[in-house]
């Protein structure tokens, strides 16, 4: 074939994407509308509908007097608030644009095309997303008991594995696994695959016996953990996350990432955010107060609700149609509160709901009562 001729050939073929990622389908963001209603109640993203710490809004609007600065590079004044609200280790923490990209960059640095990434059922969407468009394949461990399971991840172990992904609570259940089961879990992994825990919504959870990850960090080189401000602090609009990661990753990560991957008002704010102990604390126990008392209703009127240590709760709903979760998402639809249908990545016949102000929660314990009793 003529030079002449390849040239003419290659001139009439578009530019094609990576494979696998003409399959993959968008991710979907929570409705957030309601026609013919002007002031929807919105609880289907888990956002923190106290909003962040006062706080937080003055280091916001004080950091917009320098719009005109590129932000820290370093990220270290955040990362020093981090560590020294957690007890961590500064040189193993790194700021990102949300958990989301850190979970992104941490796929990037450690799985190649032909590996396999092992995620758990009911984990971010994203993780799935982000090991496909590496040319990996996607291995799902199910959670039988609406939970992560150390025993169906293990067996999935091959070895091609390079990276597990839990999020640990879970999304859309809300269920977690104890320190003991992710110790089991990590023991049971080759030291060549990467665990990567995603604590998204553990910042809401208050047992003993339960640790996002920050011990295996500190004494495995095959552990990585991702938090974000997204939820409990009330930062959604910002996406500023946190990744704490041994020294190895870190140096990875740093080697990949944009100069300037966090912005400034991000930075100020989740700083003054994650120093606002008084702050947090009355999130988190106005959060769990409400999940206790909306599990206890809703369970009495005849649903079923799933038990969850996060912002949300998982309602599950009888397989009749009168009474089915399409049948309660429209009715909610109608009264102008709007929840997450999950049938699809999810448990069937659910509808997720966010926790938000007592006259919202009230609103849809009323809805669904009704709904259950007509």
């Amino acid at each position: 074939m003529t030079a002449a001729k390849q040239q003419s050939d290659l001139a009439s073929v578009s530019p094609e994407p990576v494979s696998g990622i003409s399959k993959l389908a968008p991710y979907v963001q929570g409705k957030s509308q309601v026609d013919g209603c002007a002031n929807p109640i919105k609880l289907s993203s888990n956002e923190s509908h106290l909003g962040p710490s006062p706080k937080a809004i003055e280091a916001y609007n004080e950091a917009a007097k320098s719009l005109f600065r590129y932000p820290n590079g370093s990220q270290a004044d955040l990362i020093g608030a981090i560590a020294q609200t957690f007890d961590l280790d500064p040189s193993k923490l790194i700021c990102g644009n949300g958990s989301d990209e850190l979970i992104s960059l941490i796929t990037r640095a450690y799985v190649a095309p032909g590996d396999e990434v092992i995620v758990s059922e009911y984990s971010f969407a994203m993780a799935s997303i982000h090991a496909i468009s590496q040319g990996a394949t996607v291995v799902t461990a199910p959670e039988p008991e609406l939970c992560v399971s150390v025993d169906h991840i293990l067996e999935r172990v091959t070895n091609l594995t390079r990276l597990v992904v839990i999020a640990n609570p879970n999304n859309p259940v809300g269920q977690y696994i104890s320190r003991a089961e992710i110790e089991r879990l990590h023991q049971g992994l080759p030291s060549h695959v990467l665990l990567l825990l995603d604590g998204a919504y553990a910042d809401y959870i208050v047992d003993p016996e339960f640790e996002a990850g920050e011990s295996l960090v500190e004494k495995a080189d095959n552990v990585v953990m991702t938090r974000t401000f997204s939820k409990l602090y009330g930062l959604a609009a910002l996406r500023i996350g946190w990744a704490y990661c041994p020294e190895a990753v870190i140096d990875s990560l740093q080697r990949i990432r944009t100069p300037f991957n966090t912005n400034a008002a991000a930075l100020a704010a989740a700083e003054a955010a994650v120093l606002d102990i008084e702050h947090t604390t009355m999130v988190r126990d106005h959060n769990n107060a409400w999940l206790k008392k909306i599990a206890d209703t809703l369970n009495a009127a005849g649903l079923t609700v799933i038990p969850s240590a996060t912002n949300f709760y998982l309602v599950q709903f009888p397989s009749s149609s009168e009474k089915s979760s399409q049948a309660a998402w429209d009715f909610l639809l109608a009264k102008g509160i709007i929840p997450r249908p999950v049938n699809a990545g999810g448990p069937e016949n659910c509808l997720r709901i966010t926790i938000g102000l007592d006259e919202e929660n009230q609103a849809v314990i009323d809805a669904l009562t009704e709904f259950v009793n007509t």
